[in-house]
């Protein structure tokens, strides 16, 4: 295999929200193949900006996964064609000579662009503001075994809080929902004891947000879980309903 690729880049261009947008194609030679697709933009803007030439905007920060900022399409998929990754941890040698790649940003309604592969996720921050945490009083750090949990409960808290807010959920389903990202907070806090005294609230003041934003509802097409690249489970947004139904009837919080 060559260690460089020649490869044709359609790159969504938006100067920002009431811009119309366009794509625009950069022919890319010599890319070498161990080259992460964030490095791949960062030479192309180099380049660009050599020639005097607007660079692409794109969001990026840790570069290790963690952060959820570098969320784009690529050849319509959320984070690219590999499962169970970010895209600042696709590399070049995934793709091959003569590709042609388009590359875009979220596309959803409460996702507004603010410029090229650059949205405001700001929404996803109302959510958790609504009520993803606790309320506990300061001071020193309580008995790890004052409140036992079970092994199993622990370990699905830990899966539904190694959600990252990327946002490629709400990109990857045709009702542009945040329900999977949405139950993931929820249920991060729902399944442990220090979370149950306010759930009621939790539950009804996050969907209420979430709808507020302008997400949209889950029909359960699982695109979502399909493009998360920490692997989240929809059972998440079952337990989600749940949660909502039991506020909704046994909670003065309606």
């Amino acid at each position: 295999m060559s260690d460089t690729i020649n490869i044709t880049l359609k790159v969504w261009r938006q100067k920002g929200a009431d811009d119309k947008g366009h794509f625009e194609t950069i022919p890319v030679k010599d890319v070498e193949t161990h080259m992460s697709f964030l490095e791949m933009l960062d030479t192309v803007n180099e380049q660009l900006a050599l020639e005097g030439k607007d660079i692409i905007a794109f969001d990026n920060d840790c570069r290790e996964g963690i952060c959820g900022m570098c969320g784009c399409l690529v050849n319509g998929i959320a984070h690219g064609p590999l499962k169970a990754m970010t895209l600042c941890q696709l590399h070049m040698r995934k793709f091959s000579d003569g590709d042609t790649i388009a590359v875009e940003p979220w596309r959803a309604k409460a996702f507004k662009v603010v410029k090229d592969l650059v949205v405001d996720r700001s929404p996803l921050d109302k959510i958790i503001q609504a009520g993803g945490y606790i309320s506990a009083n300061t001071g020193g750090a309580p008995d790890a075994n004052s409140l036992p949990i079970p092994m199993e409960v622990a370990e699905k808290a830990m899966d539904a809080a190694a959600c990252i807010g990327c946002g490629a959920c709400v990109a990857a389903c045709p009702n542009a929902s945040a329900m999977l990202f949405t139950s993931a907070k929820v249920s991060q806090l729902a399944l442990l004891p220090q979370g149950r005294p306010e759930a009621a609230k939790r539950a009804i003041n996050m969907i209420r947000t979430h709808d507020a934003c302008g997400f949209g509802n889950c029909t359960n097409e699982r695109e979502c879980e399909a493009v998360c690249p920490k692997e989240i489970k929809i059972t998440n947004i079952a337990r989600l309903n749940r949660e909502f139904i039991k506020a909704s009837i046994g909670s003065d919080v309606m």
